[in-house]
């Protein structure tokens, strides 16, 4: 999980970089898997760098060690309405409506679903709820999105997309392999560039059929 954060925070930089805003802010959607636990500690990594980083989350509950980490990094992490918590029963002086924190993020990262959701894989409940307020914010202001192995909301087997309440990626980090499902349409068009990070799975992926086969 920390080379996989690692390479997603490196990734993170670059899009920053790119777009002439490498203080942020950055605005973090982490489910309550693995990939928001990706997701989290990347944020630690760039909020220990300066970067400023707000998290939100999309369930009850987070990976507790990434939780601590970008708690001890100096991130803000608020509650689904909007309500900041440090960790420590403080409240902070930043902004107080989830509408405002994603009217400000120059870059969002979705980090809600990874490839062990369900045969549907359309979000539901409090995700569905923040993703469908959030889609409108990112057409205006044009923050970039950078989604965590794959957008959230997609099959990753063969790109089906249940439910169009979906963020449309620029760049998706995907780890040990592309999965199909960001190659096959409709998947592929909400993927965007698709950014291979290397685990160390080379044996393994050896011996596996590709259901897609990469141009």
């Amino acid at each position: 999980m920390r080379r996989a954060a690692a390479a997603l925070a490196a990734s993170i930089r670059r899009e920053l970089l790119a777009s002439d805003a490498s203080a942020g802010p950055v605005l973090v959607l982490a489910g309550t898997g693995d990939n928001g636990g990706d997701a989290l500690f990347a944020a630690a990594e760039l909020a220990a760098d300066g970067v400023e980083v707000d998290v939100v989350p999309t369930g009850s509950r987070m990976h507790p060690a990434a939780a601590a980490a970008v708690r001890a990094a100096g991130a803000r992490v608020w509650d689904a309405g909007g309500e900041a918590d440090t960790g420590a029963g403080e409240d902070t002086a930043a902004d107080p409506a989830f509408a405002q924190v994603a009217e400000r993020a120059v870059l969002v990262v979705d980090g809600i679903l990874g490839t062990g959701t369900s045969s549907d894989p359309a979000l539901r409940g409090r995700a569905r709820e923040l993703v469908e307020r959030l889609m409108p914010v990112v057409a205006r202001t044009r923050a970039t999105v950078v989604a965590v192995d794959l957008p959230s909301g997609i099959h990753p087997d063969d790109g089906s997309v249940p439910d169009p309440t979906v963020l449309r990626a620029d760049v998706t980090v995907t780890f040990g392999a592309a999965k199909a499902g960001l190659l096959i349409e409709p998947g592929a068009d909400l993927a965007g560039r698709v950014e291979v990070v290397d685990l160390g799975l080379g044996r393994e992926l050896a011996r596996m059929t590709p259901l897609v086969e990469r141009a």
